[in-house]
């Protein structure tokens, strides 16, 4: 027998009505934001599951069925025309029980939410037929442990213990002003009912974690949110140092259109699909990098896999030398030469095919022998060596603006003309389906691709952050 099935003794039979009452009254209460990232008293109660035998339940919006199924559209729009490449379908999106959590919950810690599937702590409503005293047929909820695998079916109900439930109201209360809103939307390059497309700062981590008090999508969630009942998402990263065009969604289904396009767009190219791929989505970044490459343009084919460091604590990732590693992945780069300097650097212009961690740092730094002004991860041999490079009397110095940047982001300096250079890596353009366009008729792209044959691309093209200008400008002059 299930350890969560009841005899019925009378006592146990009075526990679960008291259950069953406390649930009730918990099926009105919102899920608030998550606790910190450091354990806390209610984390060790989940841990322990006194929450849960207390019967404290907190249940999240019954699971509906999208109109368009996110993953099939996201296929549709990378490869309308030409069909999937072999081995990839348009049938394979399923929302598990881990999903659902994830999108109901986004504000909840990824860790937190692992640990309790792992622990066994989360469960789900199911409806059972049963016979009442009176021998008539009745209706009624139980709940059962669910794994973060599970398939969700239309109408299922997650049940998480209440304890996740805390308040982080005070915990950005100095990032919630006027000023620092004004800035949020300061670099802002577009929106629309499905996106906001940010120009991401240097500095500024995409995603929040231990140590980080400010990030883009908690920052987001209080500045971008608008007259939205959802905070926005984030559906892509970029490296804490790097800049340029960031998109967010708007809500979650979006969201699960914008992670199948990133995902199939790696798919894509890992299929050896490139053309296809590479044109519905794509990245260009601009990047100087210390060295000139052999050739002024190529393709770059190389695997990546992670390394576990000495320590044990710290990784780093690098070339696979063996395709078959377990944690070998597909990387694929173009790359091409905008100008060489005979003060030995280069502008170059790169486009992932692939979306890998940390792909066109290692790319540069490995295969072309050409590593990227300021990552001392990937090129600190090269940056022992390193020498500034003066500003010429012709470029006016005080142009280029000091202000001081709220979020303790930096302000000044970074260019080639300091000791210690910045990241010089820097999205400066992303093409992407209209898919606000896409979603006016949704239930018509479930049967007819013609419409996405001729949907309209968006391309947004974001400014070079200010040490970066600088450095164009002293090799320039």
């Amino acid at each position: 027998m299930a350890a969560d099935l009841l005899p019925l003794s009378s006592p146990r039979r009075v526990l679960l009505q008291a259950r069953l009452y406390l649930y009730r009254r918990s099926l009105s209460t919102n899920l608030a934001s998550p606790p910190d990232d450091s354990p806390t008293k209610d984390e060790e109660e989940i841990k322990e599951g006194r929450g849960v035998e207390k019967g404290r339940w907190l249940a999240l919006p019954p699971f509906a069925a999208p109109p368009v199924d996110p993953s099939s559209l996201a296929k549709k729009m990378m490869f309308c025309g030409g069909g999937y490449p072999a081995g990839c379908s348009g049938d394979d999106y399923t929302t598990t029980a881990l999903k659902w959590v994830r999108r109901c919950c986004p504000d909840l810690p990824a860790t937190l939410v692992h640990k309790l599937f792992r622990l066994r702590q989360v469960r789900k409503n199911v409806a059972s037929s049963t016979i009442s005293y009176m021998d008539s047929h009745a209706e009624k909820m139980q709940s059962k442990r669910v794994s973060a695998k599970n398939a969700m079916m239309p109408g299922d109900v997650i049940l998480l213990p209440a304890t996740v439930q805390k308040s982080i109201v005070g915990k950005f209360d100095d990032a919630s002003g006027e000023d620092d809103m004004k800035y949020m939307r300061s670099i802002e390059l577009y929106r629309d009912t499905t996106i906001i497309v940010l120009n991401k700062p240097p500095s500024m981590p995409v995603q929040g974690g231990i140590g980080i008090k400010y990030s883009i999508d908690a920052l987001a969630s209080i500045s971008l949110k608008y007259e939205y009942a959802e905070s926005p998402r984030l559906v892509h990263r970029l490296d804490r140092d790097s800049s340029g065009v960031l998109v967010l969604a708007r809500n979650q289904f979006c969201a699960s259109i914008l992670h199948s396009l990133f995902r199939e767009k790696t798919t894509g190219a890992s299929f050896n699909d490139i053309k296809s791929a590479s044109r519905v989505l794509q990245r260009k970044y601009l990047a100087l990098v210390i060295g000139i490459p052999r050739h002024s343009k190529g393709l770059i084919s190389a695997p990546l896999a992670k390394v576990i460091q000495e320590d044990g604590k710290a990784e780093r990732i690098t070339i696979a030398d063996d395709m078959k590693s377990a944690s070998a992945q597909h990387a694929l780069t173009e790359y091409k030469v905008i100008e060489s300097f005979p003060h030995g650097y280069t502008w170059l212009e790169l486009c992932p095919l692939t979306g890998r961690k940390h792909q066109l740092r290692v790319h540069c730094a490995e295969v072309l022998r050409t590593p990227i002004v300021g990552d001392y991860k990937y090129g600190w041999k090269s940056h022992r060596r390193w020498k500034p490079v003066p500003f010429p009397p012709t470029i006016d110095v005080e142009k280029f603006p000091r202000n001081k940047l709220p979020f303790g982001l930096k302000s000044g300096g970074g260019s080639i003309a300091e000791k210690q250079p910045w990241l010089h890596l820097h999205c400066k353009q992303m093409t992407l389906p209209n898919i606000s366009a896409a979603l006016e008729h949704p239930q018509s792209l479930n049967d007819d691709d013609r419409h996405l044959s001729k949907l309209e691309k968006l391309s947004f093209v974001a400014p070079l952050p200010t040490h970066m200008q600088q450095s164009w400008d002293i090799l320039s002059s």
